[in-house]
């Protein structure tokens, strides 16, 4: 089974703009350096510093050589520029998830 990172972000919500726009370059670098972008996800209503991103791996392994891959990749050296020069990004954590099988995608049912 795949592995989920998930990333929360806490940004400032006066740059959520910088972000979206931060976030759709990863739309494009990220699936062309081996991950499988699930999406990312900005706040909307309640908190508004806390974002998200979901990228999954086949494995751990999988996960490493895709943040070599990133480690040379121009557009990705230029996204995590743009991060630290305008400082949108105030903090960032990975976790890593496996999903518990049966649960994912399942669809809604109509009452």
């Amino acid at each position: 089974m795949p592995i989920t990172c998930f990333i929360r972000y806490q940004i400032d919500p006066f740059q959520k703009e910088a972000f979206r726009a931060y976030a759709e370059n990863w739309g494009r670098i990220i699936p062309r350096c081996g991950g499988d972008l699930m999406g990312y996800f900005l706040p909307d209503e309640g908190t508004n510093d806390i974002a998200w991103g979901l990228i999954s791996f086949d494995s751990l392994a999988a996960y490493e050589a895709y943040r070599a891959r990133l480690k040379t990749d121009e557009d990705a050296m230029r996204n995590f520029a743009l991060a630290q020069t305008q400082k949108f990004i105030l903090r960032e954590e990975r976790t890593f998830l496996r999903g518990v099988l049966n649960t994912l995608a399942q669809p809604a049912i109509a009452q």
